[in-house]
């Protein structure tokens, strides 16, 4: 996929999630964007888990099912962040 692409599903994916996931996010547009693309390996390993029982460093691709595939990706990794962040503040 080429960079274009990325960028896109990055913004994409990355705005819905911060849309779906509850509370505020900061991180403007490049932080949405960093976290589409995260989403769209998370969410593309655990699809090819899934579906192959394999564990592979994959993406999704600039498809519906990549961007749906890329904003669930998005929501666990705005989960694990928050769980992490939260647990150093204390």
């Amino acid at each position: 996929m080429n960079i274009l692409a990325w960028i896109v599903l990055g913004l994409i994916a990355g705005a819905l999630a911060k849309a779906i996931y509850p509370g505020h996010q900061g991180g403007g547009i490049l932080g949405t964007m960093i976290l589409g693309i995260i989403g769209a390996f998370v969410g593309g390993s655990l699809y090819n888990l899934l579906t192959t029982g394999s564990l592979a460093l994959t993406a999704s691709a600039l498809s519906i099912g990549g961007i749906v595939v890329a904003v669930l990706g998005a929501i666990i990794a705005l989960f694990i962040y928050y769980a992490i962040a939260r647990r150093g503040a204390y």
